[in-house]
């Protein structure tokens, strides 16, 4: 297993430069990871165990195997609520008198592990967008102050250089953080578009299918339907018909147990728990920005908590002489940065930035 997932490592290494938030990382490292993880995982389950087990007679098992595994299985819903051993031989098996239209078919299963592949893309997509939008400029603009070990006159060059650069495009920097912003904003909408195709994918089952699982404990023994079971059955029912020797169709019904769903269930359990909290997390951060975007005076107090050595009034001071974009950049400088050469930064820059117009007023 180490072997099989040993190489989704590099998503989860630490950045010397962070060009980006924690709960960006969150969604675009992390979540890339753990899907690919579990589609890695169910299709070792799939390919090197018995995906199903079918029990038939008259016809050879491993065909009966093949055709319900490549075709669909089935469960009939009203059935879950029988009870076991008395009624019904397995939760949602039940003798379906030809009535077809009380069947639940299951074919989801066979494709689990693709949709995990390219959900993982999707949640990865924004990193991609984001690295071609930055360009290396935050990483270049930190200038190895990162670890903060050179000597004084190599400090006093880069310092300078910096100095220049911001001085220079003051007030340019607009798009780089709108762009930012936009790829969190991506971010949220990937996760709520994806919730709502698993829930398409399971049949309208997914969205509540966390909430029946913390329910299921608090319930009655006697009134209990196993939510995973209903979502992910273990036991289903597949039909092959064959030609008998007179040349008549017989009907071979058989009952088929699928191992893969006790994974594919303790999978998508854990998906859904995540998925929600990224949803959260990422619904506070879009607010969060719409906020900083509205409210200006809070910047400079953000600024402050952030960097407790830089005085509240060199913040405002520096707010004050940048737009939010610049203000954004240096922001970001201060998280890759030594925190005395990124406040001599600083200080010097609220010095030297000439006040705009309005601002004089």
């Amino acid at each position: 297993m180490y072997k099989l997932l040993r190489g989704l490592k590099s998503y989860l290494r630490s950045q010397d430069i962070a060009i980006d938030g924690a709960i960006f990382r969150m969604h675009n490292l992390f979540t890339t990871a753990m899907l690919l993880a579990c589609s890695l995982i169910i299709t070792a389950s799939q390919y090197v165990g018995h995906p199903i087990q079918c029990i038939v007679n008259g016809v050879p098992q491993h065909v009966v195997n093949t055709f319900c595994w490549i075709s669909s299985t089935f469960t009939m819903p009203d059935a879950f609520k029988r009870q076991v051993g008395r009624e019904v031989a397995h939760p949602g098996i039940a003798n379906d008198f030809n009535d077809e239209s009380a069947q639940k078919y299951y074919t989801y299963y066979q494709w689990v592990c693709f949709v995990l592949f390219f959900q993982g893309l999707a949640c990865y997509a924004p990193k991609v967008i984001w690295d071609v939008f930055e360009g290396g400029l935050l990483r270049t603009l930190v200038m190895g102050f990162n670890v903060g070990i050179c000597t004084a006159p190599e400090k006093q060059f880069k310092k300078a250089v910096i100095l220049d650069y911001l001085q220079k495009h003051v007030k340019r920097h607009n798009l780089y953080a709108i762009r930012y912003w936009a790829c969190e904003c991506l971010c949220l909408i990937n996760v709520i578009v994806q919730l709502y195709l698993m829930n398409k994918f399971f049949d309208g089952e997914f969205l509540s299918y966390g909430l029946r699982v913390l329910n299921y404990s608090e319930t009655a023994q006697d009134d209990r339907v196993d939510p995973m079971v209903y979502v992910f059955p273990r036991v289903t029912k597949c039909i092959f018909h064959k030609y008998g020797a007179s040349g008549s169709i017989q009907k071979h019904d058989s009952l088929c147990i699928l191992p893969l769903n006790i994974v594919n269930e303790k999978t998508y359990i854990f998906i859904w728990f995540w998925f929600m909290i990224l949803a959260t997390l990422l619904t506070i951060l879009v607010v969060y920005r719409i906020i900083i975007i509205a409210m200006p005076k809070l910047r400079p107090r953000i600024m402050h908590a952030r960097h407790r050595d830089i005085s509240m009034e060199t913040c405002q001071a520096i707010t004050k002489k940048v737009e939010i974009g610049d203000w954004w950049l240096l922001l970001m400088m201060g998280s890759n940065m030594d925190p005395l050469i990124y406040r001599e930064i600083i200080m010097e820059l609220s010095k030297n930035i000439e006040p705009s117009k309005s601002d004089k007023k």
